[in-house]
């Protein structure tokens, strides 16, 4: 089960529908991107209402999921009704999918995908000394784990995907949880023995093989993934190299954390130029072809994160071979090492990115030795395959 289809599950449920052992049914609220998977039977549910304006803020997430799983019971119920009966329930719980299965199969083991809990304090929201909460913040952020607390006492068992998520839960609801991360397809995301140009006709992009081209991914421009500090950084290294082309994909819009009054953060950037926007190439979201062809012409990838969850996009450039800059925060030293399998940099301080960047630039046999030893890390640590294996292991050892 997740909110909208295939979600963190999309390797998973592939994997579990092509063994013909398996009946795999997916339970969604929504497939906006219009996907089948062979072998799994995709369900869906209704959109629930609206959160009540009047309801308290503190509350809000808690109403949310509420409602969630409210709309999910009912589709549970009508699958029982139905005949069916799971071996096992595997779920996203952070939007309140998982809270009420119990009540509809109460002998059914229930896995839980855990993402995140809040801590307004030394985690995604508060992390540098000069950080301070207000009171009703710190107050608001911690209410908003009260769905996550009942899913973790509702669940028979539970996952995360990294050290760091695991280590964001309260210490005594740990011992039921496990590292397990998504896995990243490390047949897909490989290098090509010579790097490229990068060529994409709908964006009149036609980039040779030599071009020195800095790329970044982000699902949004926000400031949870550094996109300002990404942008003056770039405008530091344009300045001083002139052929150099920079390629960033994503959407304009803030999906974590706090948006701008008035303006998104592409448009407060481009009002506040400084940069030669003709080699500055916003390319949107790609499919995953335009991807492979981005992330492998890339000379130099950049990510940036706030002490949050660790992107697929990282750790997929990395399976890549992309010598890499990366702010120096704790998801990405889960990873990363300075020096050993990329180059970490001070998240807010453009300058540090950018000097970073250029050293990379300037000594390629340095960045062909970083690459190769991040590609070796996602094959060490992430394979899919490996990670899939993980994930069906957790699967039978509930299943009665």
């Amino acid at each position: 089960m997740h909110p909208a289809f295939p979600g963190q599950f999309l390797y998973l449920a592939s994997y579990l529908g092509r063994n013909p052992e398996n009946k795999v049914v997916f339970l969604a609220k929504d497939n906006t991107i219009k996907t089948r998977l062979a072998g799994v039977a995709l369900a869906l549910y209704k959109e629930p209402r609206p959160v009540d304006p009047k309801c308290h803020p503190y509350l809000r997430a808690a109403e949310e999921a509420v409602l969630e799983g409210q709309q999910v019971v009912r589709s549970l119920d009508s699958l029982r009704h139905k005949g069916f009966v799971p071996d096992v329930i595997l779920g996203h719980t952070g939007w309140g999918s998982l809270l009420y299965v119990k009540d509809i199969y109460p002998e059914v083991p229930v896995l839980g995908y855990f993402e995140w809990y809040y801590h307004a304090l030394h985690s995604d929201s508060y992390w540098w000394p000069d950080e301070t909460p207000p009171i009703d913040e710190m107050l608001r952020i911690r209410t908003k784990n009260a769905h996550h607390l009942l899913s973790l006492e509702a669940c028979d068992f539970g996952y995360t995907p990294t050290r760091w998520q695991y280590d964001q839960f309260p210490k005594v609801w740990q011992p039921k949880l496990q590292v397990v991360h998504d896995g990243i397809d490390t047949e897909f995301c490989q290098p090509l023995a010579k790097r490229p140009g990068l060529v994409l006709k709908d964006a009149k992009l036609n980039l040779p093989a030599e071009t020195e081209i800095i790329t970044y991914v982000s699902r949004g421009f926000e400031m949870f993934r550094g996109f300002p500090y990404f942008m003056d950084a770039i405008r530091e290294v344009l300045a001083r190299r002139p052929k150099c082309q920079v390629v960033v994909v994503g959407t304009d819009k803030a999906c974590y954390g706090p948006e701008l009054k008035g303006m998104t953060y592409l448009q407060a950037e481009e009002k506040k130029g400084g940069y030669d926007q003709s080699r500055v190439h916003f390319v949107g979201v790609r499919n995953r072809g335009d991807y492979q062809k981005i992330l492998r012409a890339s000379s130099v990838h950049i990510y940036l994160t706030r002490p949050f969850i660790l992107s697929w996009s990282m750790l997929e450039a990395m399976s890549f071979g992309c010598p890499i800059v990366a702010s120096k925060t704790p998801p990405v030293e889960e990873v990363m090492r300075d020096g050993v399998n990329g180059l970490l940099a001070e998240f807010r301080s453009p300058h540090h990115i950018a000097r970073r960047v250029e050293e990379l630039l300037d000594d390629r046999a340095l960045a062909a030795r970083l690459g190769k030893a991040a590609r070796e890390t996602v094959l060490e640590h992430y394979e899919l395959g490996h990670c899939l294996h993980r994930q069906e292991d957790m699967l039978y050892r509930l299943v009665k």
